[in-house]
């Protein structure tokens, strides 16, 4: 399978990324640590948890997630070299939130110790801080860098001008760059990318790692009426609102395109992702080994010019 690399780092990967967000919340301990032995099994090896991550389930603090990839690298350490490991930082959380030199170096500490690791393999501002300067954040991020405790870094959630404005200091300052975005992008969600966002990744040449990349589950499909809504634990909060006209014409030109490509409307639409030029890997979960193929088909799926033509007319922001 042929890797991709993020932005103007050295990390390649195979273009999927597994989204940690479930470990410890809709996946026990048990079941995550099959899903990851399945993907790395498949010729994957990038993914992405923070240390939020599942923070808003009830009777959670944050850390669950990176705890459960901790456990999972302790029963193998060997596979800890066959992967990617992604984090982040700047949520609220128990002992505090943003991007401040001194919440960034007690995060990556925290994040390293649940992790069970000695480094992180990209780390990321998981939204902008405007009270903290960029210049301190960044100079941060170097000293992380240079004690080995971090290979690269990335932003999430960041608006252009501000991602601009750390590009400039970083090359001013002689500061680690940001290498990755990680944006709310989808099928049914393309103008919060598709524009300024995404013409300054190309400017800077970052590689973009999208999220809620199938839009809540909405893009496979499962959900077409709210009556269909209660198969999910995230069904009620994230896809009421694409129930309607765009949202169901968009489904129409994926069901096409699946059903020409003889594959499923998962597959089709991250496939629609790895043809935008921006994009590296689109970020992805599952909750059952069964879920998992056709996520890992996306990379292979060449989706012909007139399906993609329908799927951009159909999903064109307005």
């Amino acid at each position: 399978m042929q890797k991709r690399r993020l932005g103007k780092s050295d990390l390649e990967f195979a273009p999927i990324a597994f989204g940690g967000n479930v470990f410890g919340w809709t996946a026990d301990e048990a079941i995550s640590h099959k899903l990851l032995d399945a993907f790395v099994d498949a010729g994957f090896s990038f993914v992405d948890t923070a240390d939020v991550y599942s923070r808003w389930a009830e009777g959670h603090k944050g850390g669950e997630s990176e705890t459960v990839i901790g456990s999972w690298l302790r029963k193998d350490p060997a596979k800890r070299d066959k992967v990617l490991i992604a984090t982040k930082c700047g949520m609220d959380m128990p002992d505090g939130k943003g991007l401040s030199r001194a919440h960034i170096v007690k995060s990556v500490d925290a994040s390293l110790k649940r992790l069970n690791t000695d480094r992180i393999d990209l780390f990321q501002s998981h939204q902008d801080d405007k009270d903290t300067p960029q210049e301190e954040t960044l100079s941060t991020y170097g000293e992380l860098v240079k004690a080995g405790k971090l290979r690269a870094i990335g932003a999430s959630n960041f608006e252009a001008p501000r991602l601009a404005e750390a590009a400039k200091i970083s090359k001013e300052k002689g500061l680690p760059t940001y290498v990755s975005l990680q944006p709310h992008y989808n099928l049914v969600e393309r103008g919060l990318f598709e524009g300024p966002l995404e013409n300054e990744c190309l400017k800077e040449g970052l590689g973009v790692i999208p999220y809620w990349s199938l839009a809540s589950g909405f893009l496979t499909g499962k959900y077409r009426s709210e009556a269909d809504l209660s198969k999910s634990v995230r069904g009620p909060r994230g896809v009421k609102k694409y129930l309607n006209d765009k949202g169901f014409a968009v489904l129409k030109a994926v069901d096409e395109a699946a059903k020409k490509h003889n594959t499923s409307n998962t597959t089709v639409a991250l496939a629609w992702l790895l043809q935008r030029k921006p994009i590296t890997a689109p970020i992805v979960s599952a909750t059952n080994l069964g879920q998992l193929k056709d996520l890992l088909a996306a990379p292979s799926l060449k989706l012909d010019a007139d399906s993609v033509a329908a799927i951009d007319k159909a999903s064109a922001p307005t």
